[in-house]
């Protein structure tokens, strides 16, 4: 667990995350990256107005504030796209060994609505997937 890479987008499950992944940085003296997906949608507009740029923009500056308040530095990513393979595209492409996820606790309806980005990552990122509950 020397690169972890922690998928926050606030809330509750997102500061699971976040304290989840300066834990194990701290046990193993591994570097944490942080990163908010901005979703991309099929369509006339191709990014939700209520899920915008500045909203993850503000998201990562939440994150940094805590991981300040830790004593932790990070990197801070904000691309553009399907936040699950995304995710899953930076593992692959940046070597991040681990990955740390919030569990939103979508019901079953929702998760097949949506999709679960945690459920995606854990069954296709070639990592170690934590999901903080």
């Amino acid at each position: 667990m020397k690169r972890i890479l922690v998928a926050y987008d606030g809330g509750d499950p997102g500061r699971k995350a976040l304290d989840t992944a300066v834990e194990l940085a701290r046990g193993t003296g591994g570097s944490i990256s942080v990163v908010s997906v901005v979703p991309i949608r099929a369509g006339r507009a191709p990014i939700d107005p209520w899920d915008d740029r500045e909203m993850h923009a503000e998201e990562l500056e939440e994150a940094r504030a805590i991981l300040a308040e830790a004593g932790i530095s990070a990197d801070y990513l904000e691309p553009f796209g399907d936040p699950a393979r995304t995710i899953e595209s930076l593992v692959r492409d940046r070597g991040y060994d681990t990955v740390v996820l919030g569990a939103r606790g979508l019901g079953s309806l929702s998760r097949f609505l949506q999709g679960s980005v945690s459920e995606h990552v854990a069954t296709h990122a070639n990592a170690t997937v934590v999901i903080a509950r």
